[in-house]
C-alpha cells in the first residue's frame, strides 16, 4: 500500500513537471514572436530611427506629411459648462494634437496658447445633447482639427496639426 502512494507522488511530480515546462516553452515561443513582429527588421538602425534622422547623424527637416507621428498634449484639460435640455453639464476634454516632425512639434509647442483659444472657441459652441453621441463627439473634434489647422496657417502659413485627439472624456 505504502509502495503503490510512493509511486502515485512520483507520478504526479513527474506531470507537474511536464505541465511546467510546457507552459515555459509556450511563454518563451510567444515572447519571442511578439519580439520578432514588434522589433521587426527595418532599414534604419535603432538610434536612427529613435531621433528620426535618416541614418547619417542629421536630423531631417521632415515636411507636414511624412516621418513619423508626434503628440503634443495640451497643458491641462479643457473644462467647461455646456447647456443641455434637461440641465447644464460639466465636461472636461483632454487633449493631444497628431503633427510629423520636430521642427513642427517646436512650432506648436511655442503656439499653445493661441491653440487654447481656438479649442475653447469650438467647445464654447457645443452643447450637451450633441456630446452625449459619437456622431456629435465625432464633429465637434473635427471642428476642433479645422479651428486648429486655421489657426496654425495664420501663425505659420502651414497647417501642421494632423489630428486633435480627445484622450479624456468626461460628462457630468
Amino acid at each position: 500500500m505504502a509502495e503503490q502512494e510512493l509511486k502515485m507522488e512520483e507520478g504526479g511530480k513527474k506531470r507537474k513537471l511536464i505541465i511546467i515546462i510546457v507552459v515555459a516553452v509556450v511563454v518563451l515561443a510567444g515572447a519571442g514572436a511578439a519580439a520578432f513582429f514588434l522589433l521587426g527588421d527595418s532599414e534604419q538602425t535603432p538610434a536612427a530611427a529613435m531621433d528620426g534622422s535618416d541614418g547619417t547623424g542629421a536630423r531631417a527637416n521632415q515636411t507636414p506629411a511624412t516621418g513619423s507621428a508626434l503628440y503634443v498634449a495640451m497643458p491641462r484639460p479643457f473644462v467647461f459648462n455646456v447647456p443641455g435640455v434637461g440641465r447644464d453639464r460639466l465636461v472636461e476634454i483632454k487633449v493631444q494634437l497628431m503633427l510629423r516632425g520636430y521642427d513642427n512639434e517646436e512650432q506648436v509647442k511655442m503656439h499653445i496658447p493661441s491653440i487654447e483659444g481656438a479649442l475653447l472657441r469650438v467647445f464654447s459652441t457645443a452643447n450637451a445633447d450633441d456630446l452625449v453621441t459619437e456622431a456629435g463627439k465625432t464633429a465637434i473634434r473635427d471642428s476642433a482639427l479645422k479651428e486648429v489647422q486655421k489657426k496654425m496657417q495664420e501663425l505659420t502659413d502651414n497647417p501642421l496639426i494632423e489630428q486633435v485627439l480627445f484622450t479624456g472624456f468626461v460628462m457630468q
